[in-house]
This record gives structure tokens, sequence and C-alpha cells, in this order.
């Protein structure tokens, strides 16, 4: 109570609200609006895919180490496995779209302060499996040989 008999309402006040979005979810979306104004500039679809590639690689080529060696051979085993699927960036990470849609992408590990990359498949990688349930992503704490036959696998499915 204050001295004048009202209540004190100070310590009931709620917690300010934020806006729910980590710095790294800021800077993914503001990166990802980056690509699509960049994307709408470019005018010949043979200029796109030269830039979007030209993209990717920069973005594997400003990785830290393991996760930039991770990213190089990934982004060789798509090119080799799925030569349909484009290189473009996606959300500041390297992603393989058909159509202009990603069908698949990694996420390094380092950028997201995780303890491993991740490469995943979009909805439209179409690995759905008759029993209703599949993996849509899978953690790359290094490159194995093991690994590389997996995504492989994969790859040939989802395209």
């Amino acid at each position: 109570m204050i001295e004048d008999g009202r209540e004190d309402r100070t310590a009931m006040s709620p917690t300010p609200k934020t806006d729910g979005f980590s710095e790294a979810e800021r800077t993914a979306m503001k990166e990802r609006a980056a690509e699509l104004k960049s994307r709408s500039r470019r005018s010949k679809a043979a200029d796109r895919a030269a830039a979007d590639e030209n993209d990717v690689l920069a973005k594997i080529a400003a990785m830290a180490q393991p996760d930039r060696a991770i990213a190089e051979r990934l982004h060789a085993v798509v090119t080799e496995s799925a030569p349909g699927l484009a290189p473009k960036s996606w959300y500041g990470q390297p992603a393989y779209a058909r159509s202009g849609r990603v069908v698949c992408f990694f996420r390094s590990g380092q950028a997201d302060g995780e303890r491993y990359s991740t490469f995943g498949f979009t909805p439209h990688a179409g690995l759905d499996e008759e029993h209703g349930m599949w993996a849509t992503s899978f953690a790359l704490a290094e490159w194995t040989e093991q690994g590389e036959e997996t995504i492989r696998r994969l790859l040939t499915r989802a395209v």
C-alpha cells in the first residue's frame, strides 16, 4: 500500500513485451529481404542463375571452418547429384531450388549459434513416405562417406 491507501501496482506490472525475434532471426529476415530485392532487380534468368550461384559461393566462402568445408562438399554433392536444382541464397544461407522453390538448404551451426550445422528439405522435396512420417532435416557435425551417401540418396528421392 502507498501512504494514501492505494495499492502499489508497480510490482504486479507484466514484463515488458518484446517482438519475439532474436537478433539472429532479425538478421536472417533482413538478409532474406535483401535477397528478394536483389533477385527482383536481375532481368534475365541466366543472369539471375549466375548471380545466385555466386551469392551461394560467397556465403560459403565467408563461413568459418569446419562449416565452410562441409558446405563446400555439400555444394559439390548437390550440384552433381541433383543438377536440376539451382543454387540460391535463402535466409542468408546456401539453398537449392527447382522452379524457384527451395527444395533443400544448409544452415551453418556457427552462424546460428548451434553445436552442429543442418542440412534440410522443404515440403517441395517430396520426401513423403507411406507411413506418414519422415525426417526433414539432419545434423551435420562432420562430413563422412556414410553421410554423403545418405545425402545423395535423399537428393535422388527429393528431385
